[in-house]
């Protein structure tokens, strides 16, 4: 049994903005989101709880809308991330399982790691296990501090370090995993007396070592996974992270990107082999891609978009919400939005799709059927049917 608490309650300063901290987005989905979903994927969690604090409405009405098996709690005031796992105590009063505790800015966590982290925990019998990381530079981080048999022996916090501890370039990751029944009354004993004045959840490490409980730490194989988002630089720099990582699975798997360094293709997206992506692509939300197509250069492929093999997508082509059967050819200047196209349909350049009633703000879909070739500078307003 395995439950997660995800601390989701900083304002995030230096993002300057308006915006929840954790509701910033890669590729429309949130930083919060990547991080359930990471969770959620490795099958073994049946609950996330989130601890809200700066605009917690935001944040608890993003949580409710989207992910059944999520609930909040609110900190306030902020006294630390301790306090910030405190908050959580109430719910989890004869809950007897595991609890793995995650940050909600760090999108770039995957779920394989989560597993082999967990699995870790399991298989050593450990009581409290800390994901750590080797840094050359590990400046401003948390340091692990190690006894002489490898076993964890505290988490010194970089403002409290000797000038001995500064110098270990092990740091906590900032991922626990911790028997929950063991480990709960650490949290009514934590202590305020570091440079910061708060209830630091570092300080658990320590209170497991005077109790006689078996502490660990595991070394994270990719350190980008715990990248953390403190600015809107550091947002661009994830994003160019996790573009990368998802560039580099499809050119394994056959897929041709002639530039990835220009080309943005979302997580969600699926592209079969021998599909080429030319330069200065966009493609975000969920998508299917099939084999031969071509796409682009300059298209921008906006989400739920199901494409067949053999197709063309061209430079300046727009797409949304629209099925694109095989042998089909969209090569200039197109929006194709809310729509159905058949197979061996040839769309003229400067062509769009306008489904959309202004008076009663709803969207039809487009239905152009096999065949049909449509010519240049044209308004496709209703359905074309198949052209034998």
């Amino acid at each position: 049994m395995l439950k997660s608490i995800i601390l989701a309650a900083g304002k995030g300063t230096r993002m300057k903005s308006e915006t929840p901290k954790v509701l910033h987005e890669i590729f429309n989905k949130t930083l919060l989101g990547y991080v359930i979903e990471a969770v959620n994927n490795t099958e073994l969690a049946d609950e996330n709880i989130v601890i809200v604090g700066h605009q917690a409405e935001k944040v608890e009405e993003f949580v409710k809308n989207n992910y059944e098996n999520s609930k909040t709690v609110l900190q306030t005031p902020q006294l630390g991330t301790g306090h910030a796992v405190s908050m959580a105590l109430p719910l989890l009063e004869d809950y007897d399982g595991e609890i793995i505790i995650l940050c909600g800015d760090t999108p770039l966590i995957t779920s394989d790691t989560i597993k082999e982290f967990v699995n870790f925990h399991r298989k050593e019998n450990s009581d409290l296990t800390v994901m750590s990381a080797i840094f050359d530079n590990p400046t401003n981080y948390g340091r692990i501090i190690r006894n002489n048999d490898n076993t964890l022996n505290s988490i010194v916090e970089e403002k409290d370090a000797t000038a001995e501890q500064k110098s270990v370039q092990e740091v906590n990751a900032g991922i626990y995993c911790l028997n929950w029944a063991k480990i709960k009354p650490a949290f009514k004993d934590l202590k305020t007396n570091n440079a910061q004045g708060e209830y630091y959840l570092t300080d658990i490490v320590k209170w497991a070592g005077l109790n006689n409980l078996k502490t660990l730490a595991y070394i994270l194989k990719n350190n980008e996974e715990i990248f953390g988002i403190n600015s809107k630089e550091n947002l661009a720099e994830a994003s160019r992270y996790l573009n990368n990582r998802v560039a580099s699975k499809l050119m394994a798997n056959g897929v041709t990107i002639i530039d990835p360094i220009s080309t943005w293709i979302s997580p969600e997206t699926e592209i079969e082999p021998d599909t080429i992506i030319y330069p200065s692509c966009y493609i975000e939300g969920k998508n299917k891609i099939g084999k031969h197509c071509k796409i682009g250069p300059f298209a921008h492929l906006r989400g739920d978009v199901i494409i067949e093999d053999n197709v063309k997508i061209g430079n300046f082509v727009e797409v949304k919400k629209t099925t694109i059967k095989s042998n089909t050819n969209a090569c200039h200047l197109t929006y194709l939005g809310d729509s159905e196209i058949g197979s061996n349909v040839n769309i003229g350049a400067g062509t769009i799709t306008a489904n959309y009633n202004p008076l009663t703000k709803e969207k039809s879909r487009t239905i152009i059927k096999d065949n049909v070739k449509i010519g240049v500078i044209t308004v496709v307003t209703k359905d074309l049917p198949d052209k034998k």
